[in-house]
């Protein structure tokens, strides 16, 4: 077996700068008890009767996840605007059939033997290959593609993110509950997959392209993979669709949230791309180093503190935001691309609802009423 490290390159040699895509995933829940229920097959074999719908959602590794696609849209505005079409049309579709959809990164009490993974050979291969490791992971989303052009430059834009993901994953952190109870981490999500799964988490800096194809070819060599998918790295470029992908972050409680963290993620991949443009220096930090933010970030969000690594300084979490939009600044007035994130996370909204008495079961259905009240019916004017 082998990839066709050839068309991968040129997939990027003929890709075009700053395209986006967005990838969101929901759980799949019984509108009443909301407890997860393996619906995923009924809800696509229905939607094949939308043909927006039928290229827009996919399965994920068990059937009560479901995920939508908006496709490749020419900028950030075109790409939300498709989402925000397809996410209406998921909903009304679920809730014809009595289904809701979650949008946390874990279900608060959902029992991981329960579900079932899905009916796909590539599915049955991670089953297959990780066991226990993928059983547990009922985890939900938010990915982010932006198109790059260049292999080399595609590759060297991820090296410049590596010490950006803690920091989206801090501002992104929403699942505090796993199991019927609080986790005491911030994003649970993050520790069950990312910390699980092989071949995930921060990457290695590889410097270009000859040296990840090396990487890639040595995985299939030895068989520790017989396709890209099983490279599952918080950022990676896309082979398919000559994108870097961001996936760090956790689904957002709202769709509002869903885009204003998009298009930070948008701003960061840009601008990047930029620095690495007009040869802006960069540290090259080992990934000891920013591991040591991706563990502060799992566990206190955006209520604790996480590290200058090039000045070893702490700093409040809670600056992280603004200190990606300050680095962005250049590259968002010119692609147009306004950021507008709420003052909480959802881990730290979650977290004051229980704390002011509600009950896990209360704080749950809070949360997926407003997640239904922002993605079903959005049709606001696209922040580009």
């Amino acid at each position: 077996m082998s990839l066709d490290l050839e068309s991968a390159c040129a997939a990027f040699e003929e890709s075009t700068d700053f395209t986006v895509g967005l990838e969101e995933e929901f759980a799949v829940l019984d509108s009443s008890s909301l407890e997860l229920v393996p619906r995923f097959e009924e809800l696509r074999d229905a939607a094949q009767a939308d043909p927006v719908l039928a290229e827009s959602v996919a399965g994920e590794l068990i059937s009560s996840e479901i995920e939508i696609r908006s496709g490749r849209g020419a900028d950030f505005a075109a790409a939300v605007a498709a989402q925000r079409e397809r996410r209406r049309r998921l909903f009304a579709l679920a809730a014809d059939r009595g289904i809701a959809l979650g949008a946390t990164g874990t279900h608060p009490w959902a029992d991981y033997r329960d579900q079932r993974i899905i009916d796909t050979e590539h599915y049955h291969r991670v089953e297959d290959g990780l066991k226990y490791v993928a059983w547990r992971n009922n985890t939900f989303s938010l990915h982010v593609h932006v198109g790059v052009r260049g292999a080399d430059r595609a590759v060297l834009v991820c090296d410049r993110l590596r010490p950006v993901l803690p920091l989206l994953l801090a501002i992104s952190a929403n699942s505090p509950f796993l199991d019927g109870r609080d986790s005491g981490l911030h994003s649970i999500r993050t520790q069950i997959f990312t910390k699980s799964f092989p071949r995930c988490g921060v990457p290695d800096a590889f410097g270009g392209w000859r040296s990840f194809a090396d990487y890639i070819d040595f995985l299939v060599r030895t068989r520790s993979i017989v396709e890209y998918t099983q490279v599952w790295w918080s950022i990676r470029p896309h082979f398919s669709f000559g994108t870097v992908e961001v996936r760090i972050c956790d689904a957002q409680m709202t769709a509002t949230e869903s885009e204003a963290l998009a298009a930070l993620i948008v701003a960061c991949v840009a601008q990047a791309a930029r620095d690495h443009d007009d040869g802006v220096p960069f540290a090259d930090l080992p990934r000891r180093l920013i591991e040591e933010n991706v563990w502060r970030a799992i566990r206190h969000g955006l209520d604790g503190e996480l590290l200058d690594l090039e000045r070893a300084q702490p700093y409040p979490a809670v600056e992280a935001a603004e200190r990606l939009l300050s680095w962005s600044a250049p590259v968002r007035a010119a692609l147009g691309i306004e950021v507008g994130l709420p003052s909480l996370n959802g881990a730290q909204r979650q977290r004051r609802m229980t704390d002011g008495g509600m009950t896990l079961s209360e704080t749950y259905g809070a949360v997926v009423a407003e997640t239904r009240d922002t993605y079903a019916g959005s049709t606001a004017e696209v922040t580009r």
